[in-house]
C-alpha cells in the first residue's frame, strides 16, 4: 500500500477529489457526482460510486434527495457535516466512517457509495450495493434424495444468510477479512463459540494471516494455501455447497471459510470419513444410513482396486479362477494383441477422456454424447479386438462405482491411485496390490487436518465416536455427545432421552 493511499482525508473537497481521479485514471465506471446539499445548497457535497456495483437508485432516492432536501441548516464550522448527516439525514441502515483514502478506494470499489463533505476530513461509506446475483437454487454436485434443496451462492452475506436461517444462536460468530492485493477478496470465518476447539481456531486465523498473494478468485486458491500437506492426492480441507452441511460442521466444532465470489465453502477440519458421509445419511433412518454407507464403501474399494485386482488374477493367479471362468477368459482375450495391462490402461484412459468431454460439453448433450461414447466405443472396441468383453464390464463397473462416492475431491483421488496399483499389479500381482495399499494406509496415517489426524476416529481409535462412522450410523437419539475427534469442551449435544413406556401393566 503506497503512502499516498494510506494518507488521511483533506478538509478541501476539490483536494479529495483532485486526488481521488488521479488515482481512478480514465476508469468510466466510477462515478463522481458534485452537487449542493441543503435546501438552500449552501454545503458543497460529492457521492462516489461504482457502476454496476451500487444500487443507483438507492443512491438518489435514500441519500441525494433527503440531503437536497434537507431543512436543517448544514453550516460549516459546527457539527461535523458527516455525522449530522449520518445521525439525521441519510436513510441507509449500513453507515461507517472512513478517515483515509485507502478506505476510501476500498468502500467504493466493493459496491458502496461514498460521501464528501467540504471542510469535513471525515467520509461517510454507506452500504448501497445493489449488483445483480444468482438467486438461491438447487445444488448442482451434491444433490440428494431427502433433505434441503438450497446451495450457496456467489454472495457472501447471502451465504451467511443461510448459515443464520438454520442455526439461530448468538454463539454462532462471524468473523471478516480481506484477502489479495488487488482484488480485496471478502472473506468469513464462521465458528460456534464455545464449541470450536480454540487451537483449531487460532490455527485457521494464522494460515489465513500468512496469504500474500494478488488475486483471490475462488475458494479453491485458498485451500491451496491452507492445506496442511501439499504432497498428497487426499483432500484434508473440506468443499461443500451445501448450507446444511456446513451448518452440521459447524455444531460439531469445525470451522467455515466463506469466500465471496464462489458458492463452494471450505469446513475444517477435514477427516477422511468426512467424505464418505453424505447429507442423505442423516435424513432417513439410521438403518437405511447404515446400508448407504456400506455399500458406499464398498464402492470406494471396487472403484480403487478392481482394475488391478483383474489385471493380478489374470496375468499372475489364474488359479484363483475357477476352471470354466478361466477358459471363458482366455477365449474372450484370444484374439487381443495387448497384455492385460495395456488393454486396461487403455479402456481407463478412454473413459476419463469421454468423461472430462461430458462435463465440459453444453448439458443439453453432454450426457447423451458421454452415454453414446462410451456405449458405441466399447461395442467397436471389442469388435475390432482391441479390448476383451471381460475388460470393459471391469472398466464400466470400476466407472459406477466412482460416481457412487458423494464428493468429486476424494473421487479424484480414488481414480488416480487406481493407475498406480495397476501398475503395481502388472509387475508384481496381488503382491504388489498390498504393498500399494500398505502405503497408502500409511500414509494416510501420516496426514493431519489443522492439527487433527486424518484417519479418527480409528486412528487413533475412539470408542464414542463409532457411533457415526464410515460404515455405521447410530439414530440421532443416540449420538449424546459431539464427536470427540473435533471437541474437547462442551461435548454434550443432547439430554440421554426419556425412557419410553413398556405398555406392560
Amino acid at each position: 500500500m503506497t503512502t499516498q493511499q494510506r494518507a488521511p482525508l483533506d478538509h478541501s473537497l476539490h483536494r479529495n477529489l483532485t486526488v481521488i481521479r488521479k488515482a481512478i485514471g480514465t476508469s468510466g465506471d466510477i462515478i463522481i457526482r458534485e452537487f449542493q446539499a441543503g435546501r438552500s445548497g449552501e454545503v458543497p457535497a460529492a457521492i462516489i460510486y461504482a457502476d454496476g456495483l451500487a444500487d443507483a437508485n438507492a443512491i438518489q432516492s435514500m441519500v441525494l434527495r433527503p440531503l437536497m432536501l434537507a431543512d436543517m441548516p448544514l453550516g460549516i464550522g459546527q457539527i461535523p457535516l458527516a455525522s449530522r448527516a449520518k445521525e439525521h439525514i441519510v436513510y441507509i441502515g449500513d453507515v461507517e466512517e472512513i478517515t483515509d483514502l485507502e478506505s476510501l478506494y476500498k468502500a467504493f470499489l466493493t459496491g458502496n457509495s461514498v460521501l464528501l463533505f467540504e471542510g469535513d476530513q471525515t467520509a461517510l461509506s454507506l452500504d448501497t450495493k445493489g449488483w445483480k446475483e444468482r438467486s438461491v437454487d438447487e445444488p448442482s454436485t451434491q444433490n440428494v434424495i431427502r433433505g434441503p434443496k438450497e446451495a450457496f451462492t456467489e454472495t457472501l452475506k447471502t451465504n451467511i444468510g443461510l448459515l443464520r436461517r438454520r442455526i439461530k444462536s448468538t454463539t454462532m460468530q462471524v468473523e471478516y477479512k480481506t484477502v489479495g492485493r488487488l482484488t480485496q477478496t471478502d472473506l468469513a470465518i464462521v465458528y460456534m463459540d464455545g464449541i470450536v476447539a480454540d487451537e483449531v481456531l487460532n490455527e485457521v486465523r494464522h494460515r489465513l494471516s500468512l496469504i500474500d498473494i494478488d488475486a483471490i478468485f475462488e475458494s479453491g486458491n485458498i485451500e491451496e494455501f491452507i492445506q496442511e500437506e501439499q504432497l498428497t492426492y487426499f483432500p484434508t480441507v473440506f468443499n461443500t455447497e451445501r448450507p446444511d452441511v456446513v451448518a452440521a460442521g459447524l455444531v460439531e466444532g469445525r470451522v467455515a471459510i466463506i469466500v465471496d465470489g464462489t458458492p463452494f465453502v471450505l469446513l475444517v477440519p477435514a477427516l477422511f470419513i468426512q467424505f464418505l458421509q453424505s447429507p442423505d445419511d442423516y435424513y432417513q433412518r439410521a438403518d437405511i444410513g447404515s446400508i448407504l454407507r456400506t455399500l458406499r464403501l464398498v464402492a470406494l474399494f471396487i472403484a480403487m482396486l478392481a482394475p488391478a485386482a483383474f489385471i493380478a488374477i489374470t496375468s499372475f493367479h489364474q488359479e484363483m479362477l475357477p476352471s470354466s471362468l478361466l477358459i471363458s477368459i482366455a477365449a474372450s482375450r484370444s484374439g487381443v494383441p495387448f497384455p492385460v495391462f495395456v488393454e486396461a490402461l487403455i479402456m481407463e484412459i478412454t473413459f476419463e477422456l469421454l468423461r472430462e468431454a461430458g462435463l465440459r460439453m453444453p448439458k443439453a448433450i453432454g450426457q447423451a454424447i458421454s452415454i453414446v461414447g462410451a456405449l458405441v466405443l466399447g461395442e467397436a472396441a471389442v469388435q475390432a479386438g482391441l479390448v476383451s468383453p471381460g475388460m470393459v464390464i471391469i472398466v464400466s463397473l470400476t466407472a459406477i462405482t466412482t460416481f457412487v462416492i458423494p464428493y468429486s475431491s476424494l473421487a479424484v483421488p480414488i481414480r488416480l491411485l487406481r493407475f498406480s496399483l495397476m501398475g503395481l499389479a502388472a509387475m508384481f500381482g496381488l503382491y504388489g496390490i498390498f504393498v500399494g495399499l500398505t502405503y497408502v494406509i500409511l500414509h494416510l496415517n501420516t496426514l493431519r487436518s489443522f492439527g487433527v489426524p486424518y484417519l479418527k476416529p480409528y486412528a487413533p481409535f475412539i470408542m464414542a465416536d463409532q457411533k457415526d462412522g464410515v460404515w455405521f450410523r447410530a439414530p440421532i437419539w443416540k449420538m449424546l455427545k459431539r464427536p470427540l475427534s473435533l471437541v474437547n469442551r462442551n461435548q454434550t449435544r443432547q439430554r440421554p432421552p426419556v425412557p419410553k413406556p413398556s405398555g406392560k401393566e
